[in-house]
């Protein structure tokens, strides 16, 4: 037969040791879990999507203006054709009345028309 290890003692410094390494592994494990909790409070979500996305849409614009000024020619072009396409009805009508021609009906914009209110005459006899 073999013999059994002795048990250590309550008062023994492997037992406080042993107890205070448990309490370390304690207050950790709680404090990650209060960690998650806060990172997965809706709030908490909302406001880090936020940020990031302010960040995302800064980044953008600084890559932006980064082309812009190494493109300078490429982007007055992409703005010009952008106020071109947007501009595109009335350049379309200015450019029909410089030619004598007048609109095609399909192009040209219809006034708005007024809703009509129609005076509703109620039906009534008079007895006289």
């Amino acid at each position: 037969m073999s013999a059994a290890p002795p048990k250590p003692r309550p008062d023994s410094p492997e037992v406080t040791a042993a107890r205070i390494e448990a309490e370390r592994s304690r207050a950790r494990l709680m404090a990650t879990a209060h960690e998650l909790q806060e990172r997965l409070n809706p709030k908490t979500m909302a406001r880090d999507a936020l940020q990031g996305a302010k960040e995302k849409g800064a980044d953008l614009a600084e890559d932006a203006v980064d082309a812009v000024r190494t493109h300078p020619r490429a982007a007055g072009g992409l703005v010009a054709a952008l106020a071109l396409f947007l501009a595109r009805q009335p350049l379309i009508g200015l450019a029909g009345k410089l030619v004598g021609r007048e609109e095609k009906p399909s192009t040209r914009r219809k006034p708005r028309a007024k809703p009509k209110t129609e005076d509703k005459q109620e039906d009534t006899e008079t007895i006289e």
